[in-house]
């Protein structure tokens, strides 16, 4: 079985119940194996893993500080991802970058890899639909955010090749 199996059924029992961050967190990951696999990233299992963890500190962030706000999940989420991975003995460069990128994800002036793109990219198609973006915000986040050949076909395809 592989990790990223493993630790999805770790984030949905952190999750508990909360079906719309579970299912938000599986729509990512899917979008983020996606564009990973059609760069042909050789990061592959890191960005799995950061994408089903990315948003793994919001309930922490809501009760800690009534908010889900992003500067709370991105102090809080490299810690509860550290306690959900660290029966998996991966190695401390997996983690460090997994860390790095949960702590960052929604400061785009620090992606410094295709990784870390890649999720940002594959965090946006799911928002984009989840907040239901008018399209001059879509475009807005396509032409600021997007990078990978694979992520710019699939928010053309998803969201802006249709009359919207």
């Amino acid at each position: 079985m592989k990790i990223a199996s493993k630790v999805t059924k770790d984030m949905i029992e952190y999750y508990n119940s909360d079906v719309n961050r579970i299912n938000h967190a599986l729509k990512v990951y899917g979008f983020a194996k996606c564009i990973g696999e059609l760069e042909d990233i050789k990061e592959q299992e890191t960005l799995e893993l950061t994408a089903i963890l990315h948003d793994i500190g919001i309930p922490d962030s809501e009760r800690l500080y009534n908010s889900s706000a992003a500067k709370y999940q991105e102090m809080i989420g490299p810690k509860v991802a550290a306690s959900i991975l660290e029966k998996y003995n991966l190695p401390e460069k997996v983690l460090e970058r997994i860390y790095y990128i949960i702590g960052n994800h929604h400061t785009y002036d620090k992606i410094d890899e295709i990784d870390f793109q890649i999720l940002v990219e594959a965090d946006f198609l799911v928002n984009i639909y989840e907040g239901n973006y008018e399209r001059v915000k879509i475009e807005m986040v396509k032409e600021k955010y997007f990078k990978t050949k694979a992520g710019l076909d699939l928010i053309d395809s998803l969201y802006l090749d249709n009359v919207r």
